[in-house]
């Protein structure tokens, strides 16, 4: 039986880079892997890490070139590339561009592309202001269909009161259930 298709979408959220790598390692047993990176997250080196050593663990990972530009997420929709699709991490910029509609980057494009098949979308969060200027956002796109959360958590409730990050351990288990049509519940968490 084919793995099922999953497309795994990263933003410029870097400093959560080094916990999606062994996650992703992960899915990939169980899962046919392409990756689709924004335009910040594949060319901006930071002091978290080098870009290109991040599209290189993602291409030994999935076996795949790395969807890094709007011409390469184009035909996402049109040729029904993935079964499912999660952006993670998802930063706070890309919760914006979704929530208006805008599809001015890779992962936006693969995101507006795979929507249009009526097919699920996951968006694991990891935005410093998830309660502040995105909350209204997030909202927006929590009421829309086919789009799913990785539960998520405030992560430093006093030294960053409207930050957020969704728990990537719970991203198969998201992934599994946004299959079925379901939000993995409860979808805020209490403080670790």
């Amino acid at each position: 039986m084919a793995k099922t298709r999953l497309g795994l979408a990263i933003c410029g959220s870097y400093c959560t880079f080094d916990k999606i790598m062994p996650i992703a390692r992960e899915l990939a047993k169980d899962y046919d892997i392409t990756a689709v990176m924004s335009e910040n997250a594949a060319g901006t080196d930071t002091r978290f890490g080098c870009a290109e050593n991040v599209k290189k663990q993602l291409v030994e990972i999935t076996g795949k070139e790395v969807i890094c530009t709007i011409p390469g997420a184009e035909p996402v929709g049109p040729q029904k590339l993935f079964d499912v699709l999660a952006v993670a991490p998802c930063t706070g910029n890309t919760i914006a561009k979704l929530a208006c509609g805008i599809a001015d980057s890779a992962v936006t494009m693969a995101c507006k592309a795979h929507l249009r098949n009526g097919r699920p979308l996951v968006i694991a969060v990891s935005t410093n202001d998830a309660l502040g200027a995105n909350a209204k956002n997030i909202g927006d796109l929590m009421n829309r269909k086919n789009i799913y959360f990785v539960p998520l958590r405030q992560d430093d409730p006093k030294g960053k009161p409207t930050s957020m990050i969704a728990d990537m351990s719970l991203l198969k288990d998201t992934i599994e259930a946004a299959l079925s049509g379901c939000q993995l519940q409860p979808v805020i968490l209490a403080p670790k």
